[in-house]
């Protein structure tokens, strides 16, 4: 399962790479765009960011595509977060500080299950529209769960460590990294609805 994900975020970072290529002088156009794009999340600063380096000024990207952008975004920073988290069970592990190694196994069990299923949820937000639009809302309900389930498991983490048994130092990395990742799932989440709410409109247009 874990080839399986880096194969796919190594893929979708490689295409949303070769789309992202922009020229200086396009920037305030697509900033422009990407800030109405962004409204309606919880950190806009980092959703413009996010999406900035993926407009092209000959053809910004639609809401499906942002979402897409951003949900891949989301995935790179649960893997480099499940790649440290790991990294440092493993130093504790070997040291033999079973209280700090114990106090981290939720945290690891935790970032496996959301890497999952943003995972899931950017397999499934490929499929939304292909198989027609009595599906859509079914695709729409499985995306809003899982996005929904990675807010719950990067708070439960964050949480779980606020006791003494990690160091400080450490413990602020995790939650740091953690609350990126957090981030970046709640701007996806909101970005999934924008697109949802606007594929409706359009079709409410076509078939009054």
């Amino acid at each position: 399962m874990a080839q399986i994900t880096f194969s796919l975020l190594v893929i979708s970072l490689f295409i949303l790479g070769v789309l992202g290529m922009v020229e200086p002088r396009s920037r305030s156009r697509a900033r422009v765009y990407l800030e109405a794009q962004c409204q309606t999340t919880l950190y806009s600063d980092l959703c413009v960011q996010t999406l900035l380096p993926y407009a092209n000024k000959n053809e910004l990207p639609s809401p499906k595509k942002i979402a897409q952008i951003s949900l891949t975004t989301c995935l790179a920073k649960a893997w480099l977060t499940k790649a440290y988290v790991d990294m440092v069970a493993k130093q504790l592990n070997n040291t033999k500080n079973l209280g700090e190694y114990q106090a981290l196994e939720d945290c690891l069990h935790q970032i496996d299950d959301g890497v999952n299923q943003i995972v899931e949820s950017i397999k499934e937000l490929q499929e939304m529209g292909k198989d027609g639009e009595e599906m859509f809302a079914w695709h729409e309900s499985n995306l809003q769960s899982w996005m929904g389930g990675v807010l719950t498991d990067t708070t439960t983490c964050m949480d779980g460590i606020l006791g003494d048994k990690i160091g400080s130092k450490t413990k602020s990395m995790i939650k740091a990294r953690f609350l990126n990742v957090k981030q970046h799932a709640s701007n996806s989440l909101a970005l999934l609805n924008r697109f949802t709410a606007r594929h409706r409109a359009s079709r409410a247009i076509k078939n009054p």
